[in-house]
């Protein structure tokens, strides 16, 4: 059953940002209020009560020392600021971060339209709702106007290929598949000469999830790219790294392991409205210098949103 098409509105949109990052928040906003609880201005110790506040919201040591580092600056020449302003230079610090590593720069489910079709290579360990987020792009792909093919190149885990064909009828999207344990480079090749041949604007290649080994990994994403560049020349234009936020530190692990195996371009954070770990998007932005493209914030299927790195940071210090 195909779903039908809406467009959400920009307050909708809000309203399922705000409560996919509740416990976020809830955790984020609680520490920072107890770092600067009662001080009327900004010294040493409330800089490191900041930096813990933010460390245990799993930004990261790392790109938590960088925060701290432009806060001390910007408040050497006056300290005596209110708990508000410093929020303020918080966001801007933090949106100014994610701005570094073009997260925040899409604006919508659009593709570059000098690419036909644009070939997206899906790369992610399984659990993390890989083949739910292409399943929820498709759909909101389609929901612009464009037409897609979903490639089941994860020919290893067991019914992957039925779970991605639920998607693509629910979607109204084409399907290509060679059934369970076929060659995931051919899959993709097919997938993408699909999309030539039918014309379509987007072609999008799910991959398998865990292949026991790194070495394993790498061999199997690097012939799975060398095969839909041979289709295509230059494809894929974007290999897609789906990460579970839940996960926290872990989810920086995955996103190490996976951009030694592969080129990852973008990525995608999914299930931001079950944890308190959202601060996890900042530190892996920063440290991989890897734009976030989409972020989950429930479970519906209009609840995958792009990411919009100020609209994010605002929603993180709303009360």
């Amino acid at each position: 059953m195909n779903f039908f098409k809406r467009i959400f509105t920009k307050e909708e949109k809000k309203e399922d940002l705000d409560k996919g990052l509740e416990k976020t928040k809830s955790s984020f906003l609680g520490k920072l209020s107890r770092a600067v609880a009662g001080k009327s201005k900004v010294d040493y110790d409330t800089l490191d009560e900041i930096e813990e506040a933010l460390i245990t919201s799993d930004v990261g040591l790392e790109t938590t020392v960088k925060i701290i580092d432009r806060l001390e600056k910007r408040v050497a020449k006056d300290k005596y600021i209110n708990s508000g302003e410093l929020n303020e230079i918080l966001k801007q610090e933090i949106v100014g971060l994610l701005s570094e590593n073009n997260t925040g720069d899409v604006s919508d489910f659009s593709v570059p339209t000098q690419q036909k079709p644009f070939v997206m290579m899906v790369v992610g360990v399984n659990g993390v709702g890989k083949t739910t987020t292409i399943g929820k792009l498709a759909y909101q792909m389609k929901n612009s106007g464009l037409s897609v093919v979903l490639g089941a190149a994860d020919t290893f885990r067991a019914a992957a290929v039925e779970q991605l064909k639920i998607w693509a009828d629910r979607c109204g999207c084409h399907f290509f598949n060679k059934g369970m344990h076929a060659d995931p480079a051919a899959v993709a090749y097919e997938t993408v000469k699909y999309a030539m041949d039918h014309k379509m604007d987007v072609a999008i290649v799910d991959t398998a999830g865990r292949l026991h080994t790194k070495t394993n990994l790498m061999r199997e994403l690097s012939k799975i790219k060398r095969s839909i560049d041979k289709c295509m020349p230059g494809a894929p234009h974007e290999v897609l790294l789906v990460l579970d936020a839940s996960t926290g530190q872990n989810a920086i692990e995955q996103c190490r392991h996976f951009t030694e195996a592969t080129e990852v371009s973008a990525i995608a954070m999914t299930k931001l409205d079950g944890t308190a770990k959202g601060g996890v998007v900042i530190g892996i932005s920063d440290q991989f210098k890897i734009p976030i493209r989409y972020i989950g914030v429930g479970e519906r299927i209009e609840q995958l949103q792009v990411f919009n790195k100020e609209e994010f940071v605002n929603s993180l210090f709303e009360v």
